[in-house]
C-alpha cells in the first residue's frame, strides 16, 4: 500500500477474494460456445485463445518466479544481497491481478472492435509497426510518466506502494495500485489498437507484443544478472535499446535514476543514467556460487508439497501448509513433477538466510514421504544424502542438518551411517536430537507430576523419557510393549516408568502411530505435546495441540519469506536451529547416530542466540 493512498488505489474485485476469476466466467463460456456449437463460419477461433493466453502468462510468471528464487538462493550473479520477508510476499501475492484485467480488456475489444476478431496468424507490417510504436512513443511516453509517478504528489499515492520493493522479484514489476495499471495498458495499448485499426493485428503480433513485455518486466526485476556482457560488446547499441536486470535494480535501491522502462536511450538523452550501471552489471556476472556455513537437508512430504515450497507458489509457501482444493486441479502438473523427481537424484537449493555472518542454505531432497517407507527406495535415497554431505564436504561447509525423515533410524542411523562409512569427513552431521527434547521438556507445563508417552519409540522419545524419569517425572504408557522396550533401555532401574490403563494424565508427548482411537482415551483439556518431526492428526477439538519440536526465530535471522511446513511464520524445527546453534558454537563434534549432547547446554545455548520458545497454546474450545 502507498504510504498515503490514492484514489482507485484498489482493484475493483478484491472483496471477491480468491474467487475473483468469476468475472471471466461468462466471456469464456461465450467464446467456448461460438467455437464448439456455432457454424464453421461463424467461429472466432481468436477470442477463444484469449482464456489459453492468459494462463500462459501466468505460467510464464511462475517459470520466473521459480527460477529467480533458485538463482537469488544459489548465489550465482545475483544483484542484490539484503532479503526479503513476509510483508514483500503479502503485499505482491495478487501479482495476477493485472493478468485478469487485461483479460477482461481483451475480451471486450474482441466483442467491441471492428478488426479485433477473426486474426490471422501473421502479418509482417503488422509485427514490424508494433516494434516501431513502442520503441517509439511507448518508451518515450513511460519514461516522463515514470519520472511523473516520482514527483512527490503522485509517489505517495501510487508508485510508492511498487517501492516498497527494494529487493525485487520478478512478479514486483506488476505490484501497483489499480489506477497505476490503467495508465499502464493505456500506454501499452498505444501498438496494439493501432494494428487493430489499420487492420494490420495478427496473433503473433498481439500475443508476441504481451509476452514481450512480460519477459521484459521479469527480466528487470529478476534480482540476479542474466544478460552476458559480450553481447553488448558484438552489437554496442544494443546498451541504448535493451536494459539488464542490475540496471533496473539500480532504481529500486537509488529511487532518481534509471527510468526507462527496457530501453535505456531516453535515460542517456535526458541525463537520468546511472552512473554505476555499467560497474553494477560487471560485478554481478562475476559473483559466484554462495559457500554457506550450515545447510539443512529436507525432502518433499506429499505430491502437493511441490507447491509450498519457496520455489513454489509464493502466496502458499508464505503460510503453513493447508491442503488447498484447487491445487487438486492441477494433477497433470504435480503427475509430472513426481515422474520428474523419480528420476532426478540430486538435491537442490530451496531457500537460503542469513544470521549475523553465518550463511545458511536449505537443500531439498527430491523424494516424498511415502518413498521413505519403501524398502527399494531405500538404498537410493541414502545414496543421495550421503551426496550431499559428501559434496557440503568438498564446498568447505561446516555443518549438515537432517531434517524430517532424512535422519531416520531405520534409514540410516539417525545419521550415524555416513559418519561410520566416511570418517575422514570435516563437516559435521547433526540430527537435532538433543534440542528436539529439550524443547519438548521445556514445553511440558511446570509442576506436570505424570505424562503419557505414545508413539514411535525413536532416540528423541527414549531420551525424553529417561530425562523425565530421573526429574522424578512419572512416564506412563499405554502399551506393554513400549513399556518393555523403556524399561530395558533404562536397564530397568527406573521406578518412574508405569504402564497405565487409566489415561488419567492431562499432558500427553506423542508421537508418529497416534491412532483416533487413542487420542479419544484422553481427558478433556489434555495437551498433546508432539516429539515427532510430522504434527499428529487431531481428533479432538476438546484438547489442545502443540506444534512439532520448533521455536520462534530472531529477528536478526534474515530472507525468511516461506514457512517451513505446517509451521507458523517465523517458527523453525528443532531439527534445523540445532545445525545453525552448533556452526555458531564451532562444536567440533557430530550429533547423530545413538550420540547426543548435553540438553541443558544445548537448550541455554540456544535461547542466548536469540532463539525463543513457543507459548503453549490456550484451549480454545468452549468450557463448560
Amino acid at each position: 500500500m502507498a504510504s498515503r493512498p490514492g484514489i482507485l488505489t484498489d482493484w475493483p474485485w478484491k472483496p471477491l477474494g480468491n474467487f475473483k476469476y468469476v468475472i471471466l466466467t461468462p466471456w469464456i463460456i461465450h467464446s467456448t460456445y461460438s467455437v464448439f456449437v456455432k457454424d464453421k463460419s461463424e467461429r472466432d477461433i481468436s477470442t477463444s485463445l484469449i482464456f489459453p493466453f492468459l494462463l500462459l502468462r501466468m505460467l510464464h510468471n511462475q517459470i520466473w518466479i521459480s527460477f529467480s528464487r533458485y538463482r537469488t538462493a544459489k548465489g550465482t550473479t545475483r544483484i542484490v544481497d539484503k532479503g526479503i520477508e513476509f510483508d514483500q510476499v503479502d503485499r505482491e501475492r495478487n501479482w495476477d491481478d493485472q493478468i485478469l484485467f487485461n483479460g477482461l480488456l481483451y475480451y471486450l475489444a474482441s466483442y467491441t472492435l471492428v478488426g479485433a476478431s477473426n486474426l490471422p496468424f501473421w502479418r509482417s507490417d503488422g509485427v514490424i509497426m508494433a516494434i516501431f510504436l513502442h520503441a517509439g512513443p511507448v518508451e518515450f511516453l513511460y519514461y516522463w510518466l515514470h519520472r511523473a509517478l516520482h514527483h512527490h504528489y503522485l509517489y505517495s499515492r501510487y508508485h510508492s506502494h511498487h517501492h516498497s520493493s527494494i529487493v525485487t522479484e520478478p512478479i514486483t514489476s506488476v505490484i501497483h495500485p489499480f489506477a497505476e495499471h490503467i495508465s499502464y495498458f493505456l500506454l501499452f495499448a498505444i501498438p496494439l489498437l493501432t494494428l487493430v485499426f489499420t487492420q494490420r493485428a495478427s496473433l503473433v503480433a498481439m500475443v508476441g507484443y504481451v509476452i514481450y513485455i512480460d519477459f521484459m518486466n521479469n527480466l528487470g526485476h529478476c534480482n540476479f544478472e542474466i544478460v552476458p556482457k559480450w553481447l553488448f560488446k558484438i552489437f554496442p547499441p544494443l546498451k541504448y535499446l535493451m536494459y539488464t536486470p542490475s540496471f533496473h535494480s539500480l532504481h529500486h535501491t537509488q529511487f532518481r535514476t534509471n527510468y526507462s522502462l527496457f530501453m535505456p536511450l531516453y535515460d542517456y538523452i535526458y541525463g537520468t543514467m546511472d552512473k554505476n550501471s555499467d560497474e553494477l552489471h560487471e560485478s554481478a556476472l562475476k559473483r559466484e556460487e554462495d559457500t554457506p556455513n550450515v545447510i539443512h537437508l529436507t525432502h518433499f512430504t506429499t505430491p502437493e508439497s511441490i507447491y509450498h515450497l519457496r520455489l513454489g507458489f509464493p502466496s502458499l509457501a508464505s503460510k503453513p501448509y493447508m491442503q488447498k482444493w484447487y491445487i487438486s486441479l492441477m494433477w497433470p502438473i504435480t503427475a509430472w513433477s513426481m515422474i520428474l523427481t523419480w528420476f532426478y537424484g540430486h538435491t537442490f537449493i530451496v531457500e537460503r538466510n542469513t544470521f549475523h555472518k553465518l550463511k545458511i542454505q536449505t537443500w531439498a531432497i527430491p523424494k516424498y514421504s511415502f518413498q521413505y517407507f519403501l524398502e527399494w527406495q531405500k538404498g537410493p535415497i541414502n545414496r543421495i544424502i550421503e551426496e550431499a554431505i559428501l559434496d557440503a564436504d568438498r564446498k568447505g561447509i561446516k555443518v549438515v542438518s537432517l531434517g524430517l525423515m532424512n535422519q531416520d533410524e531405520e534409514l540410516n542411523m539417525n545419521g550415524g551411517l555416513y559418519v561410520s562409512k566416511n570418517p575422514k569427513l570435516k563437516v559435521k552431521v547433526v540430527d537435532g536430537s538433543t534440542l528436539a527434547v529439550a524443547i519438548v521438556l521445556n514445553t511440558i507445563p511446570k509442576g506436570k507430576t505424570q505424562v503419557l508417552l505414545r508413539g514411535k519409540l525413536t532416540k528423541v522419545a527414549y531420551a525424553i523419557a529417561y530425562t523425565l524419569c530421573q526429574q522424578g517425572v512419572q512416564v506412563a504408557t499405554m502399551y506393554e510393549d513400549d513399556y518393555v522396550k523403556l524399561n530395558k533401555s533404562f536397564n530397568g532401574s527406573e521406578t518412574n516408568l508405569i504402564m497405565t490403563k487409566s489415561f488419567t494424565q492431562t499432558t500427553w508427548l506423542v508421537g508418529e502411530d497416534l491412532s483416533e482411537e487413542e487420542q479419544k482415551k484422553a481427558p478433556k483439556g489434555t495437551l498433546f505435546i508432539p516429539y515427532s518431526q510430522f504434527p499428529p492428526k487431531k481428533y479432538r477439538k476438546d484438547c489442545s495441540f502443540h506444534c512439532t519440536p520448533a521455536m520462534l526465530t530472531p529477528t536478526s535471522l534474515e530472507n525468511v519469506h516461506s514457512c517451513e511446513g505446517w509451521l507458523p511464520r517465523r517458527v523453525m524445527s528443532a531439527w534445523r536451529i540445532a545445525g545453525i546453534v552448533h556452526s555458531l558454537e564451532g562444536w567440533n563434534e557430530n550429533e547423530c547416530g545413538y550420540k547426543m549432547h548435553n540438553i541443558d547446554k544445548v537448550w541455554n545455548t540456544t535461547i542466548q542466540h536469540g532463539f525463543i520458545p513457543i507459548p503453549i497454546p490456550v484451549p480454545s474450545y468452549p468450557k463448560n
